[in-house]
């Protein structure tokens, strides 16, 4: 999970702070050198780091903090606020600007992931935003470089524009001119990237923006490369004018020092993270939302949003209709399952939930080979015995553990959990699972 060492850390600090009750400036300072040690441990930007413990600091010491009821919680909320502004204050939306095609021109150093960053984009703005996107193909150096963004463009759906090896500048802006005569929303323009900075890249990417005039310059950057990402960050904000950058690798197991530094050292907002190797993969990025999760605190909205995503509308209709029916099958079981399992792992779904520390679930997350199993057992089934389990006999459990090459064991362990799922999943639509704000579906759909 990103950031999970800086945040258990923190976590850690404010604990002890809260085990004190009344707190001195003195407690407060000695938290704040540790808060201090801990970001710089986690790869956050020297200055950065320096200029955020003082703002806290002076906030933290004043009499509205020392002699409250609560001052460990007031700190928190002070951390907490501070964080939120360091990255960024809130969500900052992509400029489409006032003409069409808009242009969005994504830099950065190879390995980075900017090719792949360019599918996830392309696939959400036409997912989310119901935007026509040209992808065009500037990476002319790399081997197989075209060759992956036509790949990707493929699985994404979007038209690709490419001229082989041409120059990558007269590419850009007959892309741009194809887009146009094709009516079409948006271009994304997937550039070279280095090993390491260095002139010849810079000129060329700062041609391309002469040529295209975009409305978006986004930075693409891996969060693992830590205090690296904000020189590179620097180099190219100083030379292009950066609008936003895109953190990918951000599901890894990162120290968090590229997202806590980036937006302070450049001004830029991050407007998007890569969360996983699939193209749905990428999010908005929400800086309170980070900022509560470092600190323990959960995101629940993130996770809403993704079970929103994951459960179909009409089809959780269906479902609660069969549960009243009393005709949840063994299909529906499976069905139900693997909408949770495309929701993330068990680790980030479960350290979205408020006072849960993530690291703690060490070992929990989902056996990909035991929901392998269980589908194979589903699926070694006949279409009544899935419709109604009660037929399974013990003959019947012999030949399904046979089909499925596992034991009658599993097979009733699978049929008990079954069991257990369904009758919570009345007890849910009984009307003991309430909607959330505006009559918004729960957790599950219904």
């Amino acid at each position: 999970m990103a950031f999970e060492g800086l945040a258990t850390k923190l976590q850690n600090i404010f604990k002890k702070l809260g085990n004190k009750g009344k707190l001195t400036e003195k407690e407060v300072k000695e938290a704040l050198r540790e808060v201090r040690l801990a970001l710089l441990e986690a790869d956050v930007n020297y200055a950065v780091v320096k200029k955020f413990v003082g703002l806290v600091t002076e906030r933290a010491v004043g009499s509205e903090v020392l002699e409250s009821l609560t001052p460990a919680q007031q700190v928190i909320k002070i951390v907490n606020e501070e964080l939120t502004k360091l990255m960024g204050g809130s969500a900052a939306k992509l400029d489409y600007g006032s003409k069409k095609p808009s242009v969005f021109l994504l830099c950065g150093l190879q390995g980075a992931g900017k090719t792949t960053m360019a599918g996830k984009l392309a696939a959400y703005l036409k997912k989310h935003q119901s935007k026509e996107t040209l992808l065009v193909a500037c990476d002319v150096y790399r081997p197989a470089a075209v060759k992956q963004l036509q790949v990707v463009g493929e699985r994404a759906g979007v038209k690709v524009f490419e001229r082989g090896q041409a120059d990558p500048v007269e590419t850009a802006k007959l892309g741009v001119e194809f887009a146009e005569k094709n009516f079409l929303d948006v271009v994304i323009i997937d550039t070279a990237g280095r090993l390491h900075i260095d002139e010849a890249m810079m000129d060329e990417i700062a041609a391309i923006k002469e040529a295209t005039d975009p409305s978006e310059i986004l930075l693409v950057v891996d969060a693992m490369t830590g205090q690296d990402a904000v020189n590179v960050a620097k180099s190219f904000h100083e030379k292009l004018g950066l609008t936003g950058v895109i953190l990918t690798k951000l599901d890894g197991d990162t120290r968090g020092g590229a997202a806590l530094s980036v937006r302070e050292v450049t001004g830029s907002p991050i407007k998007f993270s890569g969360t996983g190797e699939k193209l749905t993969d990428i999010e908005v990025f929400h800086p309170d939302r980070m900022a509560s999760r470092i600190l323990g605190m959960g995101d629940m909205l993130t996770l809403i949003e993704k079970a929103e995503k994951a459960f179909d509308e009409k089809k959780a209709q269906e479902l609660t209709q069969k549960l009243r029916r009393d005709e949840f099958t063994l299909d529906d079981f499976l069905e139900q399952f693997e909408q949770v399992k495309s929701m993330g792992s068990l680790e980030d779904l479960v350290g979205m939930i408020p006072g849960i520390n993530a690291s703690q679930l060490k070992g929990a997350q989902v056996d990909t080979k035991a929901v392998g199993r269980m589908e194979a057992i589903i699926k070694s089934m006949t279409p009544a015995e899935r419709a109604k389990p009660d037929l399974l006999n013990a003959s019947r459990k012999r030949r399904v553990a046979r089909g499925s090459g596992t034991s009658v064991q599993e097979v009733n362990r699978l049929l008990n959990q079954f069991e257990s799922t369904r009758q919570m999943m009345k007890q849910f639509t009984g009307g003991r699972f309430k909607k959330g704000k505006k009559g918004k579906k729960g957790f599950f759909g219904f």
